[in-house]
């Protein structure tokens, strides 16, 4: 059975791909508490959209697709 680092990373891959179309990439930093911290990088880190990147597309499609996820903050 996977574990929410797992299955969070899994996940990430499916945004990645998203998200390097753009020129961007997410990187998993820590889990704590359903508390998922992630650093935006290559374009998607200095695009004044990355907070919205960030709660829209990314805390939803983990909320969406991983149990135990709460929410998710910038590193």
């Amino acid at each position: 059975m996977p574990n929410l680092n797992d299955e969070v990373e899994a996940a990430l891959e499916r945004i990645r791909e998203g998200l390097r179309m753009d020129g961007g990439d997410v990187e998993l930093v820590d889990i704590s508490d359903g508390i998922v911290t992630v650093r935006l990088q290559g374009h998607c880190a200095g695009c004044p959209f990355s907070q919205m990147t960030l709660k829209n597309f990314i805390e939803k499609e983990l909320m969406r697709s991983v149990s135990g996820v709460k929410g998710v903050q910038s590193a």
